[in-house]
């Protein structure tokens, strides 16, 4: 059914409690789960993003990746970390084209109103636009 699923992470309680997810449909399908962290452009405030902001957020990122990749492991589920830089819809997307991609499963704020309008969600961008299925995790009430 599944031969490589893509799970974007941001390192945010939202993305981790999608991390079982992936990680039990990988397994279960025998699929390779690729994961992906977006270091994020900030086009509207390009003076926020020095060096050091950056490599703070770079850090993040590899640490959210090499947690993912032990979690997996231990699991039995083949893993293939990645680190782009860009606009994270653009970059989720172009990634699911590039290694054919069968599904995506992503972490959800579920967020509603004005604070979704405000904010903007990624995870709507790709549930939107992407050409496989996405499986969309919500946090739970209590986090």
């Amino acid at each position: 059914m599944y031969d490589r699923i893509l799970l974007p992470t941001d390192g945010s309680d939202a993305s981790n409690r999608a991390v079982e997810e992936a990680i039990g449909l990988a397994e279960a399908t025998g699929a390779e789960l690729h994961v992906l962290f977006v270091v994020e452009d900030i086009p509207y405030a390009p003076e926020m993003m020095d060096d050091e902001v950056e490599a703070r957020i770079r850090n993040i990122g590899e640490d959210a990746l090499e947690e993912i990749r032990a979690r997996a492991d231990e699991a039995g589920v083949k893993v293939v970390t990645d680190l782009e830089e860009g606009a994270p819809h653009t970059a989720i997307l172009g990634y699911a084209d590039e290694a054919d991609i069968d599904a995506i499963v992503m972490g959800t704020h579920g967020r509603s109103g004005l604070d979704r309008y405000l904010l903007g969600s990624v995870t709507e961008r790709i549930v939107r636009t992407a050409d496989v299925p996405v499986l969309t995790v919500r946090m739970s009430s209590e986090e």
